[in-house]
């Protein structure tokens, strides 16, 4: 019941932009200021993010899979058990997903800082193992962070591509009950300037309209600041293979995520 009115509460939004391959990107970035200017929005650059606190979670890190006893240990997700970590998705080519949520979460945190804000990552390198779930979801919380973004690219079916943005549902211990409903927003608003900067399309095999709601994260589940997780794309689809694996896209990939957690935080700046 509780997943039906949130749906209600973000749903109507623009329909997806479509990006055929990385040499369109120019032009679909110019659209999107020229659509964006003509809206009257201010850009993100503009406002200040002074004071704020800001958690960027990048998913799984470069250890993981050599540690594998470790991370495959239960440890306590909001009322249910969970795996400490994975070891993530890969692309055909081998490209890990913990290399690239590493790079677009310190992408992002850079464009974050130049804002004014003080950001936080769960790891500060990609050689690393965990943390686990429960310390993520922690971090976040000891740092009383304004918002929270997980960074993650999916490992769906090779025929399947886009984005989605998973917000939290009503944890089965009931503890996130707080963070639900600005957890949609940031969730609605992170989907649209992701999709505003990237042009990547919505996933069109999960989630309802790019945005999904979930009660069996644990870093959902556990978090009591506003938070959202991101799968910015589907590495084993082959398009979105190329462009995760390019430097430029992971580039308007990170300011997509940045954009939206300015607009969550400062609304009429964006």
């Amino acid at each position: 019941m509780a997943v039906t009115v949130f749906v209600i509460m973000v749903g109507g939004f623009a329909a997806r932009g479509v990006l055929p391959g990385l040499s369109s990107l120019p032009g679909f970035m110019a659209r999107q200021r020229t659509d964006a200017a003509a809206a009257g929005l201010s850009p993100p650059g503009q406002s200040s993010l002074r004071g704020r606190t800001v958690l960027l979670d990048p998913g799984h890190n470069g250890g993981n899979a050599a540690a594998a006893a470790v991370i495959a240990r239960k440890v306590d997700a909001g009322g249910i058990d969970k795996e400490c970590d994975t070891a993530g998705a890969e692309t055909n080519a081998g490209y890990p997903e913990h290399a690239f949520t590493f790079d677009v979460a310190v992408r992002a945190a850079a464009v974050l800082r130049e804002r004014g804000a003080t950001v936080v990552l769960t790891r500060t390198d990609d050689s690393g193992v965990g943390p686990c779930i429960n310390e993520r979801a922690r971090i976040g919380n000891d740092v009383h962070a304004d918002a929270a973004v997980s960074v993650h690219a999916d490992g769906g079916p090779p025929e399947g591509t886009g984005f989605h943005v998973i917000a939290p549902s009503l944890s089965p211990d009931g503890g996130n009950a707080g963070i639900i409903v600005p957890s949609a927003r940031l969730a609605d608003v992170l989907r649209s300037r992701f999709e505003r900067n990237t042009g990547e399309p919505r996933a069109d095999y999960v989630a309802d309209t790019g945005l999904s709601f979930r009660a069996d994260l644990g870093g959902l589940n556990l978090s009591r600041v506003p938070k959202a997780f991101i799968e910015c794309a589907n590495m084993r689809n082959p398009d979105d293979a190329t462009r995760v694996s390019d430097a430029t896209w992971r580039q308007h990939a990170a300011r997509g995520i940045a954009d939206g957690i300015t607009a969550f935080l400062v609304p009429s700046a964006s």
